[in-house]
């Protein structure tokens, strides 16, 4: 899998800032990671489409790969906000996460296919279960295990989605935890 290019926010807007100070307040809490994901996609919905959420940089694309600007990490490690920034076309690879994330769309519209991992003898195949179409507006979480997936913008136009992640992604430099082969790569 390509990495996304990393930058950190130059400047954390006021409306992000207020977004930032509740998403602490929710992982304070200590609760379950599935739980803490509802908690922050509650706080993360009323602030989609805003006009001041995000810097021009922040909102700048890469033309050979999605974009993935940091714009806050907790000191402590405890979780971390990032726009990802897609052009036509551009998806990742199929793949699971480090921790609980949360993901709303704030402008443009991305399509994510879901899998499970079936057992099959020694081994185990992913399979789709699902295809969803998240248009602006739009948030969903999810904790390991089960989040393997792969997001794409088949949108005609820029797509960019802010993720909140239960880890220091600064640090980590990718929320992705593991790839997967794609079962569906001779289908296309």
């Amino acid at each position: 899998m390509t990495t996304p290019t990393g930058t950190t926010a130059s400047r954390v807007t006021p409306r992000l800032g207020a977004f930032v100070d509740g998403v602490r307040e929710a992982v304070g809490r200590g609760l379950p990671p599935d739980v803490t994901a509802y908690l922050v996609g509650e706080r993360l919905a009323p602030i989609l489409g805003a006009a001041d959420l995000l810097t021009p940089a922040q909102r700048e694309s890469d033309p050979d790969r999605y974009r993935q600007h940091i714009l806050h990490a907790e000191p402590d490690g405890s979780f971390a906000v990032v726009a990802l920034v897609w052009l036509p076309g551009q998806r990742t690879a199929v793949h699971d996460h480090v921790s609980w994330c949360v993901t709303g769309v704030h402008e443009g519209e991305e399509h994510e296919r879901r899998y499970r991992l079936v057992p099959d003898g020694p081994v185990s195949r992913l399979v789709a279960v699902e295809d969803v179409v998240n248009p602006r507006g739009s948030v969903c979480g999810f904790a390991p295990p089960g989040d393997i997936h792969r997001v794409w913008n088949a949108y005609g136009s820029t797509a960019i989605s802010i993720h909140v992640y239960g880890a220091d992604i600064a640090r980590l430099g990718s929320s992705v935890r593991r790839v997967y082969e794609d079962p569906t790569a001779d289908e296309r």
